[in-house]
């Protein structure tokens, strides 16, 4: 018998240029459940500061995190992918406060081959100037939080590959007696 597991809310979170729009998707359909892009959560005014090049405050950001986390909450016990940077440990917080069961997917890699990709993507609002930014503010999950890391080397299929054995890692392994 084999044990169900409830769905995780996971949010797949990097700097930019990390594949999160990309992979999201991809992981969001290896785990049978519904892909929110984190963007999409963005009010205009932060589109507009992104575009012209200007970081995001926290103030900035956390209308954006409140309604990402929001959407997490409502998929809580369903399962769900959304996308977020979660970039600092206090946003990761926030979201955890609205969304107590989110797991965080951290897409990794070298800068160089994040900056390649950024260079080469089309129509996406946040330029290459901001990725200092980006890493400047990146603080990398903690023991403590409820996630993995990702290595972005590769195809879009590997990285989901990796992505879901890692949170299977996470879960651990299946009781063989089943539920109990």
């Amino acid at each position: 018998m084999q044990q169900t597991r409830t769905p995780h809310v996971v949010v797949i979170m990097g700097v930019a240029g990390t594949g999160k729009t990309t992979i999201g998707p991809l992981l969001a359909a290896r785990l049978g459940v519904p892909y929110a892009e984190g963007d999409d959560f963005h009010p205009p005014a932060n589109i507009h500061k992104m575009t012209a090049g200007t970081p995001l405050t926290d103030e900035d950001r956390w209308p954006w995190l409140d309604a990402i986390g929001e959407w997490a909450h409502g998929r809580a016990g369903l399962g769900g992918v959304v996308s977020s940077s979660a970039l600092k440990r206090s946003y990761r917080d926030r979201l955890r406060a609205a969304a107590p069961g989110v797991v965080f997917v951290h897409l990794t890699g070298d800068r160089a081959l994040i900056e390649d990709r950024m260079a080469h993507r089309q129509g996406h609002f946040m330029p290459t100037a901001l990725l200092d930014s980006q890493f400047a503010t990146l603080q990398p999950l903690e023991a403590d939080e409820a996630g993995v890391a990702v290595d972005v080397s590769g195809s879009p299929e590997e990285i989901t590959a990796r992505a879901t054995a890692a949170l299977d890692d996470l879960d651990g392994p299946e009781d063989p007696r089943g539920p109990r």
